[in-house]
């Protein structure tokens, strides 16, 4: 998930630059979901084509409904939202992931919090740490670290507006971010579902691209009529639909969908918040941008709630682990 986070965050960047230049971003979704069936295609062959289950209508529909979203609808608003925005800003709305992944899993009894319990408190203090972390990155700039500044105290979203990007656009992005927000979380909850009725990390994510693929091609075809957008230009557009479709389609989903197999939705969506900070180390190391104090602060609360998160689920897991031995033996004595 780390890994993920790092990849995701470098995409971000490549995918803002390339959008300034005049990329669409429909251009960007379609090739890049291409991209990825042809390249995760034989190693899905390879691996798994003696363990692939039947396939299913119902199993056909679970993953028509998680390429719509968790590839087709989450991306097309996270770049719109981004397009009308800026990288920094929109990185941050994956900030809110996690609540809305443990809130909703509350809701559909996917995740239980025992209140009374280490473990069920700790996760309720890691969700809001890790809130309160995104906050702070999103509202508090602070002084500069290393560039001196006369800009101490202002929201990220009035600092970040470009010349084109007026309030109305701006208002705009953020309903779209919020919107991918949601989404991804919902698939993040609807993929432990999939991953239970088709168990092949790599067959199930070539499936769910190749149906994005699709669905994005019906969504270009009603918005963007004109063909001379769908050849890249450039070295820029080229780099950023291949990393685009093999790292983060490929690699990227791969990773996710095998996280949430292993240890479910809300431990998956608790590493999101990390691709804001690995943001904001990309703008300092590599764009020069200078560090604020709200960034290392709201960096610090995010990485302690995250780690809050996973102590309590490992906790959880521990006691679960310890109880089910107990009642397995109770019943056999009770036989």
């Amino acid at each position: 998930m780390v890994a993920f986070t790092i990849i995701y965050a470098v995409l971000t960047g490549l995918v803002k630059k390339a959008m300034d230049e005049g990329m669409s971003e429909l251009v960007i979704i379609t090739l890049r979901q291409l991209i990825a069936t042809i390249f995760l295609s034989p190693i899905a062959i390879f691996k798994e084509r003696k363990t692939k289950p039947k396939m299913t209508r119902e199993i056909c529909i679970y993953i028509f409904l998680s390429a719509l979203l968790g590839a087709t609808l989450p991306q097309y608003l996270f770049f719109l939202g981004m397009q009308y925005t800026t990288a920094t800003f929109a990185s941050t709305f994956s900030n809110l992931c996690p609540v809305i992944t443990f809130l909703v899993a509350l809701l559909l009894r996917l995740e239980t919090v025992n209140i009374k319990n280490k473990a069920g408190m700790a996760k309720i203090i890691g969700v809001l740490l890790a809130l309160i972390g995104a906050m702070v990155l999103t509202l508090y700039k602070g002084v500069s670290l290393t560039h001196k500044t006369t800009h101490q105290i202002r929201p990220l979203h009035t600092t970040n507006i470009g010349i084109n990007n007026s309030p109305k656009k701006w208002m705009l992005g953020s309903i779209a971010l919020l919107g991918n927000a949601f989404s991804f979380s919902f698939w993040m909850l609807l993929q432990s579902k999939v991953t239970k009725k088709y168990p092949v990390v790599y067959s199930g994510t070539v499936l769910m691209s190749f149906m994005s693929f699709l669905q994005v091609v019906g969504l270009s075809m009603a918005i963007e009529r004109r063909t001379s957008i769908w050849i890249p230009k450039g070295k820029l557009e080229i780099v950023t639909v291949i990393y685009a479709g093999t790292a983060t389609s490929g690699i990227g989903f791969v990773a996710l969908t095998w996280a949430v197999q292993k240890r479910g939705p809300v431990f998956t969506s608790s590493f999101l918040p990390l691709i804001q900070v690995f943001v904001g180390l990309i703008d300092f190391a590599l764009l020069h941008e200078p560090l604020y104090f709200g960034s290392v602060l709201g960096a610090i609360l995010l990485i302690i709630g995250l780690y809050v998160v996973l102590w309590g689920k490992r906790k959880e897991v521990s006691i679960n682990s310890i109880k089910l031995p107990e009642a397995n033996q109770q019943q056999q004595e009770y036989n």
